[in-house]
């Protein structure tokens, strides 16, 4: 993995082996020091350690030229940059610029909105009235959805929790094991509920709930909880490290009670 984001010498390694690239094969260390923003002296030093790596080759004096190593290594850096351009662009200011929400009410374009989180989702209504706003970009009707942009203030929210019941192994019992009054009593209250385990979903499905998805359980859970839904998962034993594992490095509050 190049790390040209995390290492500042990567970063200014990958920046004077680029200008190599485009001036070579007449290379100025002065020009290269006045491009990066280091001195001629740190340029010379970091040269003669790609030389010593094996990214640079020197054909004279300040002829030099990337080698197929130098290259590669180019070509791996700048996958990282880009990739990490398209998360800030898309994922980071994207959603930071607009993003869509369910009309309470009939909208126009234009109109300010309050915005808020309900079982997971953005709702947008008319008026300024809540800690958050923001401008529909679009009209819409009553429960249609809406663009919204211009994010001001922040969404009152508080995080959800997840609880997680234990369901024996087959060989341990299995769903025979489980009290299915308690299991249906422990669901009831939850915003969502879920299930890990041909064992969970059987023990689930007996006390006639019908879980929302058994796969990604662990990420589904640490998804909804930070959108502020407390979370039902139904868990075989064998499974429930590896939905605690996610939920812990989430930092969502959970508890595992057994069923």
């Amino acid at each position: 993995m190049v790390d040209v984001l995390d290492n500042k010498r990567e970063a200014t390694r990958f920046r004077i082996l680029t200008e190599i690239a485009h001036r070579q094969p007449a290379v100025s260390q002065g020009e290269i020091a006045d491009e990066v923003g280091v001195t001629s002296q740190a340029v010379s030093e970091y040269i003669r350690e790609l030389v010593e790596d094996g990214y640079v080759e020197k054909q004279g004096r300040s002829r030099y030229r990337v080698t197929n190593e130098g290259v590669d290594w180019l070509f791996q850096a700048a996958d990282d940059v880009s990739r990490f351009a398209n998360h800030v662009t898309e994922d980071v200011l994207g959603a930071m610029g607009e993003d869509a929400a369910i009309a309470t009410a009939p909208l126009e374009a234009g109109d300010p909105v309050s915005v808020t989180l309900e079982d997971g989702l953005l709702h947008a209504t008319p008026g300024t009235a809540g800690p958050a706003t923001g401008v529909a970009m679009t009209g819409a009707q009553a429960d249609e959805d809406v663009g919204v942009t211009n994010f001001q203030g922040v969404i009152d929210l508080e995080p959800g929790a997840v609880t997680v019941w234990q369901v024996p192994a087959v060989r341990a019992g299995g769903s025979d094991a489980v009290s299915s009054s308690d299991l249906a009593a422990g669901c009831r209250d939850a915003d969502l509920v879920l299930a890990t385990g041909v064992e969970a979903v059987v023990a689930l499905r007996q006390t006639d709930i019908e879980p929302a998805t058994t796969f990604a359980v662990g990420n589904v859970a640490a998804a909804a909880a930070e959108r502020g839904l407390d979370v039902a998962v139904v868990a075989t034993t064998d499974a429930v490290g590896r939905v605690t594992d996610v939920l812990r490095d989430g930092d969502v509050t959970y508890e595992v009670l057994e069923s």
